[in-house]
């Protein structure tokens, strides 16, 4: 009734080694946390240019030696641009706020201590930032 199927299924695995490289599990992580920094360091670095501090340095230049130790080289830094006022400097907090919190998830899956502190103080940082995200209000 119906006709036998004369091919190898492309589901089965008829050889041992496969096309493709695999990477582990940390492999991945490695490279989703190196991916999260280096968003918040791009962030960083247009949050420097619009309010420049010594503390937004300090947290540049750690997130540099955190990506390069993930990464194994320097990240590529992104050119800074001077535009933007209240509201891109309050969505400019938002954003490296939410980015760090990602970051932190990954860090904290990894048992990587210095990312998930490094990530942590950041959070922290963006949350007093003046237009920064704000803690919600607890029901009770």
């Amino acid at each position: 009734m119906y006709e036998p199927i004369r091919t190898k299924s492309v589901h089965t695995m008829a050889d041992t080694t496969p096309d493709f490289p695999h990477r582990s599990r940390e492999e991945e992580l490695d490279i989703q946390l190196a991916g999260h920094l280096a968003a918040l360091l791009t962030v960083t670095d247009e949050l420097r240019t619009l309010e420049p501090s010594a503390d937004l340095d300090t947290a540049a230049e750690r997130l540099t030696e955190q990506v390069a130790r993930l990464r194994g080289g320097s990240p590529v830094r992104a050119a800074r641009s001077a535009h933007g006022g209240e509201r891109h400097v309050a969505a400019l907090h938002r954003r490296a706020h939410m980015l760090a919190g990602r970051a932190l998830v990954v860090a904290a899956s990894r048992a990587d201590t210095a990312a998930a502190i490094l990530s942590a103080e950041r959070m922290d940082a963006h949350t007093a930032a003046p237009g920064g995200p704000r803690e919600p209000i607890a029901a009770g």
